[in-house]
């Protein structure tokens, strides 16, 4: 039977009274129901919260105050060079107690040395390579001893000499800057 018989053929039983005279109002869901789907939609949302407030980068930390430095520029130096003198005594003692060996000192006097060199000057010497300081104007005594004791300590394949002759030429490098 083709489903225009079909229609037709249940609009005349209904018209006939085989059927209800009247018509039933759809079946009434109940209010959980609609509670249920609010939650599902808060639940929802507060992830999406959730995901952008854990993916979001942190905030940075207020910036430090730049310390004041006080006296005149002649007492600035003589803090700075007591300050890197005092951490070359350090890496000499730990050299002394056992705890860095002749490589690791040479490596912290590169690093003490470069430091020293980038405060006093504002030459970014912590970051340029033997040859770009040697075209720097940095002061000889700073190349000297990156060329005749740290670098052979550091990349040198044979092993690393006494740094005593190493913490000398770093105490050099201070303390020859005027």
């Amino acid at each position: 039977m083709p489903a225009a018989d079909v229609g037709a053929a249940l609009l005349v039983e209904t018209a006939e009274g085989i059927g209800p005279e009247e018509l039933y109002p759809p079946a009434q869901y109940s209010g959980w129901w609609l509670l249920l789907a609010l939650g599902i939609i808060v639940v929802l949302i507060l992830v999406v919260v959730l995901i952008i407030v854990l993916t979001r980068p942190p905030k940075p930390p207020p910036a430090q105050p730049v310390p004041v430095q006080r006296g005149t520029p002649v007492e600035q130096l003589e803090q700075l060079r007591a300050g890197y003198l005092h951490r070359i005594d350090l890496v000499e003692q730990a050299h002394a107690t056992g705890t860095l060996d002749a490589r690791g000192v040479n490596a912290e006097l590169s690093a003490i040395t470069r430091r020293f060199v980038n405060e006093y000057t504002g030459v970014a010497t912590p970051v340029m390579s033997l040859e770009e300081l040697e075209h720097q104007d940095v002061h000889p005594a700073l190349v000297e001893a990156l060329n005749r004791y740290y670098y052979p300590s550091i990349f040198g394949e044979d092993a690393p000499t006494d740094p005593g002759p190493g913490i000398a030429a770093a105490r050099e490098v201070v303390t020859a800057w005027h």
